[in-house]
């Protein structure tokens, strides 16, 4: 029986077939060398997260319309899978998650706590959202496992533009300077809310990632918030409590370097080269 990575149930998708069936992202990207890498996509996701809760309208939708307080486990599965089909799944599996994302964002609209209406569909908060994930995970992956070449990091950052397009973004950052600009044109709404620090007060209890040893949990919330740019890390007014202490920097360090040695035979990435009929060992290569 082929393996089917379940996360769960109702997003599990089949990285082993159809055989040949290539991805929406090519196997020699840079993008399959950062996605491989678990301590990275953890990371990254935490810091893309507190970017979007930078803004009410994100901010709204996801804690008023995600079950990511009473299931905070689940939702952060749900939503690695769907970072993972864009990059590692057949292109047909992919464009299904994708799709399911979109039929979900059409159901979430509301209005902020200041009377301010949104919609997950708006064009301006799709490429924010799509913005700080490739951000984050970019930078997470570049700061703690292994520095990326300019070159590489260009490469990143256009990777990333079928999946965008599928979400229905519009407007892709090709290089971090085009994400701080599309940051400075959002950072006078950017604000400070409980949310964001019951946010980091989740990641560092740990409910999030319970596989990751318990001393770890705060540093890697710490690990998120180094990634901010400062003007948004001051918007948000996390302070020295959040600092990224020496300790703090070498366990991270240490743990996302051991997961970017680790083949795993039965993680997306090894599945996918095997798919293609490739060594499963080619994102590490």
């Amino acid at each position: 029986m082929k393996p089917i990575l379940r996360r769960p149930a109702a997003m599990a998708i089949d990285f082993t077939s159809p055989e040949g069936e290539p991805a929406l992202v090519a196997p020699d990207s840079v993008q399959w060398r950062v996605f491989k890498n678990p301590v990275a996509l953890a990371i990254g996701g935490v810091a893309a997260v507190l970017l979007e809760f930078a803004d009410a309208r994100i901010r709204s939708g996801v804690w008023d319309h995600s079950t990511y307080k009473a299931d905070p486990i689940g939702r952060s599965q749900r939503t690695g899978m769907a970072a993972m089909a864009g990059v590692y799944a057949p292109a047909s599996a992919a464009r299904r998650v994708i799709g399911g994302v979109g039929r979900m964002h059409a159901k979430v609209s509301g209005t902020t706590p200041g009377g301010e209406t949104y919609s997950a569909l708006d064009t301006e908060l799709l490429n924010w959202v799509y913005a700080t994930a490739q951000y984050g995970f970019l930078n997470a992956y570049h700061r703690f496992v292994a520095p990326l070449s300019a070159a590489d990091q260009a490469r990143f950052w256009r990777e990333g533009e079928p999946v965008a397009l599928l979400y229905g973004v519009t407007r892709t950052p090709r290089s971090e300077a085009d994400f701080l600009e599309m940051m400075e044109e959002l950072l006078p709404r950017f604000e400070p809310h409980p949310i964001v620090t019951e946010f980091l007060d989740i990641i560092g209890s740990g409910r999030a990632a319970p596989s990751v040893p318990s001393f770890l949990h705060k540093s890697l919330a710490r690990a998120a918030v180094s990634l901010l740019p400062p003007a948004v890390r001051a918007r948000l007014e996390l302070g020295p409590r959040y600092d990224l202490g020496r300790r703090d920097r070498l366990m991270v360090g240490a743990m996302a370097k051991l997961a970017d040695r680790i083949k795993d035979r039965g993680s997306p990435a090894w599945q996918a080269a095997e798919r293609l009929g490739l060594p499963g060992d080619t994102a590490w290569r």
